[in-house]
């Protein structure tokens, strides 16, 4: 699909996995003379595991150490979402690994602010039903809400002390959502306090807001305009063993879970 990490490895590329920030960090201990530069992604779940290791290395004085942030905040898409053009959707099932940090007050704006019901939900099979149940029984009595189903993992405030990390490491920034376009707000920045582990800054990287044209209608499908099932790639040449669009890629995405339970 173009090309991407796992390609340039192959062609001789230094591309490590890792399985957190911080093991991106003891790389960096481990060889002092190689700059070591972590693809910071995910939301508001992993920025904090990210921003740790900005502090740690700070801390240390590692300095080979950097981060490219395409870090990204789920509420200003989501009112981005709300406001948009033609947007026809009746009520939201809000993610409970985000939930666990931002707490159920995270997503209170969307009954508040654009009166559509909303339920924190885990992603079992049996979560979801529950929560699709939740839903339905607000949209019957006109009475839209907020209700926490994962209560096993989301609190009211959710995580404190990771936020606080967060907050301290980063600040919201214009950036693109695939599928939704530039969103003011909806991504991460490293805070110029932090700058030495910022890679943007430190190799004069720049992000273009210009998206590649593709067949994928992964936007069509997040806001509600379309179906995964009718997108001409679905189960075709978009599978999650070989996704086109970031609906396939996350396991949690709309096209994946499509996919995965296309037969019940």
């Amino acid at each position: 699909r173009g090309d991407n990490l796992a390609r340039r490895r192959a062609l001789g590329a230094s591309v490590e996995t890792v399985f957190s920030a911080m093991d991106a960090v003891d790389y960096a201990k481990s060889f002092p003379g190689r700059e070591v530069v972590f693809l910071g992604i995910g939301f508001e779940t992993t920025a904090p595991g990210t921003a740790a290791a900005i502090l740690s290395a700070h801390d240390e004085g590692v300095r080979n150490f950097s981060v490219i942030s395409v870090l990204k905040l789920v509420e200003p898409a989501l009112r981005a979402l709300a406001q948009s053009e033609g947007f026809n959707v009746q009520g939201f099932l809000c993610p409970g690994h985000v939930a666990s940090v931002i707490g159920e007050e995270g997503f209170a704006f969307l009954p508040r602010d654009y009166g559509l019901p909303a339920v924190i939900s885990g992603f079992e099979p049996q979560d979801i039903i529950l929560s699709i149940r939740r839903l339905l029984a607000m949209l019957e009595t006109g009475r839209p809400g907020l209700e926490n189903q994962y209560s096993r993992a989301v609190s009211r405030d959710g995580n404190p002390l990771a936020l606080a990390m967060l907050h301290q490491v980063f600040e919201p920034r214009r950036d693109i959502w695939r599928g939704l376009g530039a969103i003011d707000g909806g991504g991460l920045a490293i805070r110029p306090e932090y700058s030495a582990a910022d890679a943007e800054k430190k190799f004069y990287l720049e992000i273009s807001e210009v998206t590649a044209e593709t067949p994928c209608r992964c936007g069509q499908v997040i806001t509600g305009r379309m179906q995964p099932a009718d997108c001409p790639l679905f189960g075709e040449t978009c599978v999650p063993e070989d996704p086109v669009g970031p609906c396939m890629v996350s396991s949690e995405g709309a096209c994946a879970a499509a996919y995965k339970y296309q037969g019940i």
